[in-house]
Protein backbone atom coordinates (compact mmCIF):
# COMPACT_ATOMS: atom_id res chain seq x y z
CA UNK A 1 0.00 0.00 0.00
CA UNK A 2 1.17 3.59 -0.93
CA UNK A 3 1.69 6.53 1.52
CA UNK A 4 -0.89 8.20 -0.69
CA UNK A 5 -3.65 5.59 0.25
CA UNK A 6 -2.91 5.43 3.93
CA UNK A 7 -0.94 8.85 4.25
CA UNK A 8 0.22 8.10 7.88
CA UNK A 9 4.16 8.26 8.18
CA UNK A 10 4.22 6.51 11.16
CA UNK A 11 3.26 3.08 8.93
CA UNK A 12 5.85 3.53 6.69
CA UNK A 13 7.26 -0.20 5.26
CA UNK A 14 11.02 0.43 5.70
CA UNK A 15 12.01 -2.81 3.97
CA UNK A 16 9.56 -2.42 1.50
CA UNK A 17 9.90 1.35 0.66
CA UNK A 18 13.91 0.84 0.35
CA UNK A 19 13.36 -1.82 -2.01
CA UNK A 20 10.49 -0.48 -4.34
CA UNK A 21 12.20 -0.27 -7.82
CA UNK A 22 9.67 2.72 -8.83
CA UNK A 23 11.30 4.56 -5.74
CA UNK A 24 7.21 4.52 -4.58
CA UNK A 25 6.78 5.46 -0.71
CA UNK A 26 5.12 2.25 1.14
CA UNK A 27 3.04 1.80 4.52
CA UNK A 28 2.93 -1.05 6.44
CA UNK A 29 1.24 -4.21 5.00
CA UNK A 30 -0.05 -7.21 7.22
CA UNK A 31 0.16 -9.48 5.22
CA UNK A 32 4.14 -10.22 4.25
CA UNK A 33 5.92 -12.97 2.11
CA UNK A 34 9.42 -12.74 4.45
CA UNK A 35 10.45 -11.27 7.09
CA UNK A 36 14.04 -9.72 7.53
CA UNK A 37 16.22 -8.52 10.69
CA UNK A 38 16.51 -4.95 11.39
CA UNK A 39 18.99 -3.45 14.13
CA UNK A 40 19.53 0.04 15.10
CA UNK A 41 22.77 0.59 16.17
CA UNK A 42 23.21 3.83 18.69
CA UNK A 43 25.71 5.99 19.20
CA UNK A 44 25.86 6.84 23.05
CA UNK A 45 28.93 8.66 23.16
CA UNK A 46 29.67 11.69 25.23
CA UNK A 47 29.28 13.94 22.15
CA UNK A 48 26.21 12.51 21.73
CA UNK A 49 25.12 14.05 25.19
CA UNK A 50 25.26 17.88 24.53
CA UNK A 51 22.61 19.37 24.61
CA UNK A 52 21.60 22.99 23.36
CA UNK A 53 18.79 23.71 20.40
CA UNK A 54 18.27 19.55 20.96
CA UNK A 55 18.95 16.90 22.85
CA UNK A 56 20.44 14.22 20.19
CA UNK A 57 19.89 11.18 22.75
CA UNK A 58 16.76 12.09 22.48
CA UNK A 59 16.12 12.20 19.11
CA UNK A 60 17.78 8.95 18.74
CA UNK A 61 15.04 7.56 21.70
CA UNK A 62 12.42 8.74 19.17
CA UNK A 63 13.82 6.89 15.96
CA UNK A 64 14.08 3.86 17.90
CA UNK A 65 10.50 4.19 19.28
CA UNK A 66 9.15 4.28 15.91
CA UNK A 67 11.37 2.53 13.65
CA UNK A 68 10.55 -0.28 16.53
CA UNK A 69 7.17 -0.52 16.23
CA UNK A 70 7.04 -0.19 12.56
CA UNK A 71 8.90 -3.52 11.99
CA UNK A 72 7.21 -5.40 14.22
CA UNK A 73 3.81 -4.53 13.64
CA UNK A 74 4.42 -6.27 9.57
CA UNK A 75 6.13 -9.01 11.47
CA UNK A 76 9.97 -8.12 10.93
CA UNK A 77 12.62 -8.42 13.31
CA UNK A 78 13.89 -5.47 15.27
CA UNK A 79 16.75 -5.24 17.59
CA UNK A 80 18.93 -2.65 19.59
CA UNK A 81 22.10 -1.51 20.20
CA UNK A 82 24.04 1.35 22.34
CA UNK A 83 27.40 1.57 21.93
CA UNK A 84 30.22 4.07 22.84
CA UNK A 85 33.77 2.25 23.66
CA UNK A 86 32.15 -0.63 24.10
CA UNK A 87 28.46 -2.30 23.44
CA UNK A 88 25.71 -1.23 26.62
CA UNK A 89 24.68 -4.45 28.11
CA UNK A 90 21.87 -2.85 29.55
CA UNK A 91 21.34 -1.50 26.46
CA UNK A 92 20.80 -4.23 23.93
CA UNK A 93 18.07 -6.26 22.36
CA UNK A 94 18.13 -8.72 20.41
CA UNK A 95 16.12 -8.80 17.38
CA UNK A 96 12.98 -10.27 17.64
CA UNK A 97 9.12 -9.88 16.02
CA UNK A 98 7.54 -9.69 19.65
CA UNK A 99 7.02 -6.47 21.44
CA UNK A 100 9.97 -6.44 23.37
CA UNK A 101 10.34 -3.74 25.68
CA UNK A 102 10.99 -0.53 23.30
CA UNK A 103 9.13 1.97 25.27
CA UNK A 104 11.40 1.40 28.53
CA UNK A 105 14.27 0.95 26.22
CA UNK A 106 13.78 4.42 25.01
CA UNK A 107 12.85 5.79 28.31
CA UNK A 108 16.70 4.29 29.39
CA UNK A 109 17.91 5.88 27.01
CA UNK A 110 16.78 9.28 27.51
CA UNK A 111 18.11 9.24 30.91
CA UNK A 112 21.51 8.49 29.97
CA UNK A 113 24.51 10.73 30.32
CA UNK A 114 26.98 9.56 27.65
CA UNK A 115 30.47 10.37 28.43
CA UNK A 116 32.72 7.94 26.74
CA UNK A 117 34.21 8.01 23.44
CA UNK A 118 35.95 5.44 20.73
CA UNK A 119 33.99 3.42 18.13
CA UNK A 120 35.17 0.46 19.53
CA UNK A 121 31.49 -0.57 20.69
CA UNK A 122 30.11 -0.46 17.24
CA UNK A 123 32.41 -2.45 15.88
CA UNK A 124 32.22 -4.81 18.50
CA UNK A 125 27.98 -4.74 18.03
CA UNK A 126 28.92 -5.71 13.79
CA UNK A 127 30.35 -9.13 15.84
CA UNK A 128 27.35 -9.36 17.50
CA UNK A 129 24.88 -9.21 14.64
CA UNK A 130 27.01 -11.29 12.09
CA UNK A 131 25.28 -13.90 9.58
CA UNK A 132 22.73 -13.49 7.34
CA UNK A 133 22.62 -9.77 5.85
CA UNK A 134 20.20 -7.64 7.88
CA UNK A 135 18.56 -3.86 8.25
CA UNK A 136 20.90 -1.77 9.81
CA UNK A 137 20.29 2.51 11.11
CA UNK A 138 23.74 3.66 12.09
CA UNK A 139 22.00 6.50 14.47
CA UNK A 140 24.98 8.83 15.51
CA UNK A 141 26.57 12.54 15.59
CA UNK A 142 29.57 10.78 13.73
CA UNK A 143 31.67 13.30 16.05
CA UNK A 144 34.56 10.73 14.96
CA UNK A 145 37.60 10.82 12.60
CA UNK A 146 37.76 9.63 9.16
CA UNK A 147 39.69 6.49 9.94
CA UNK A 148 36.81 5.41 12.28
CA UNK A 149 34.19 6.21 9.96
CA UNK A 150 35.72 4.23 7.58
CA UNK A 151 36.44 1.77 10.13
CA UNK A 152 33.04 1.39 11.18
CA UNK A 153 31.63 0.90 8.06
CA UNK A 154 33.64 -1.54 6.75
CA UNK A 155 32.75 -3.35 9.90
CA UNK A 156 29.04 -3.18 8.96
CA UNK A 157 29.42 -3.90 5.20
CA UNK A 158 27.90 -7.03 5.27
CA UNK A 159 24.88 -5.59 5.76
CA UNK A 160 22.26 -3.06 4.46
CA UNK A 161 23.68 0.09 6.39
CA UNK A 162 21.77 3.09 6.98
CA UNK A 163 23.00 6.07 8.27
CA UNK A 164 21.43 9.12 10.50
CA UNK A 165 23.51 11.63 11.40
CA UNK A 166 21.79 13.72 14.34
CA UNK A 167 22.94 17.29 14.43
CA UNK A 168 22.84 20.43 16.62
CA UNK A 169 22.61 23.86 15.36
CA UNK A 170 23.33 25.37 18.52
CA UNK A 171 26.86 23.61 18.33
CA UNK A 172 28.01 25.37 15.02
CA UNK A 173 25.48 27.70 13.37
CA UNK A 174 23.93 28.63 16.45
CA UNK A 175 27.10 30.11 17.87
CA UNK A 176 26.89 33.43 18.71
CA UNK A 177 30.14 35.78 15.87
CA UNK A 178 31.29 37.35 19.48
CA UNK A 179 31.87 36.64 22.90
CA UNK A 180 33.24 34.44 25.33
CA UNK A 181 32.23 30.78 25.73
CA UNK A 182 33.11 28.19 28.28
CA UNK A 183 33.26 25.16 26.25
CA UNK A 184 33.54 21.37 27.98
CA UNK A 185 34.86 18.70 25.34
CA UNK A 186 32.15 15.98 25.71
CA UNK A 187 34.57 13.00 24.83
CA UNK A 188 37.34 14.05 27.05
CA UNK A 189 35.76 16.48 29.78
CA UNK A 190 38.12 19.04 29.60
CA UNK A 191 37.03 22.68 30.03
CA UNK A 192 38.16 25.67 28.11
CA UNK A 193 37.30 29.70 27.78
CA UNK A 194 37.19 30.80 23.71
CA UNK A 195 36.87 33.93 22.34
CA UNK A 196 34.55 33.65 19.74
CA UNK A 197 34.89 36.11 16.70
CA UNK A 198 33.50 36.04 13.33
CA UNK A 199 36.78 34.68 11.78
CA UNK A 200 36.77 31.09 14.16
CA UNK A 201 32.59 30.55 13.58
CA UNK A 202 33.64 30.45 9.85
CA UNK A 203 36.52 28.00 10.83
CA UNK A 204 34.33 25.87 12.86
CA UNK A 205 31.74 25.63 10.16
CA UNK A 206 33.77 24.95 7.76
CA UNK A 207 35.36 22.00 9.91
CA UNK A 208 31.94 20.75 10.44
CA UNK A 209 30.96 20.90 6.85
CA UNK A 210 34.06 18.95 5.63
CA UNK A 211 33.50 16.02 8.48
CA UNK A 212 29.74 15.89 7.05
CA UNK A 213 31.26 15.71 3.33
CA UNK A 214 34.22 13.31 4.49
CA UNK A 215 30.50 11.23 6.02
CA UNK A 216 29.06 11.31 2.77
CA UNK A 217 31.38 10.00 0.84
CA UNK A 218 32.27 7.13 2.83
CA UNK A 219 28.75 6.34 3.36
CA UNK A 220 28.31 6.29 -0.11
CA UNK A 221 30.94 3.96 -1.13
CA UNK A 222 29.12 1.64 1.72
CA UNK A 223 25.73 2.22 -0.22
CA UNK A 224 23.71 4.56 0.82
CA UNK A 225 23.93 8.48 1.39
CA UNK A 226 23.29 9.31 5.34
CA UNK A 227 19.74 10.86 6.43
CA UNK A 228 20.60 14.46 8.47
CA UNK A 229 18.89 14.99 11.16
CA UNK A 230 18.96 18.77 12.49
CA UNK A 231 17.32 19.64 15.78
CA UNK A 232 13.73 18.04 15.09
CA UNK A 233 12.68 15.23 12.93
CA UNK A 234 11.12 15.89 9.95
CA UNK A 235 9.10 12.70 9.40
CA UNK A 236 7.83 13.17 5.95
CA UNK A 237 11.62 13.56 4.73
CA UNK A 238 12.70 10.32 6.17
CA UNK A 239 10.11 8.83 4.85
CA UNK A 240 11.43 10.01 1.68
CA UNK A 241 14.77 8.79 2.37
CA UNK A 242 13.97 5.64 3.03
CA UNK A 243 11.68 5.21 -0.39
CA UNK A 244 15.00 6.26 -2.27
CA UNK A 245 13.72 9.64 -3.34
CA UNK A 246 16.42 12.21 -2.22
CA UNK A 247 17.25 13.66 0.63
Amino acid sequence: MSLLDNPDPRRIDLRASARDPLEALRVRRFEQNSAITAYALVDVTGSMGVVGHTSKISLAADLVSVLAASARRIGDAFGIIACDSDVHGELFQRATRARAGEVEFAAELRGLTPNRRGVEGLIRASELIAGRRKLVILISDFQMSSQEMEDVFAALSPHDVVPILLRDSAEVEGLPNWGLLALRDAETGRRRLVAVRPSLKTRWCRVDADRRGRLRAIASRHGREPFEITDVIDWDRLASYFAGGGI
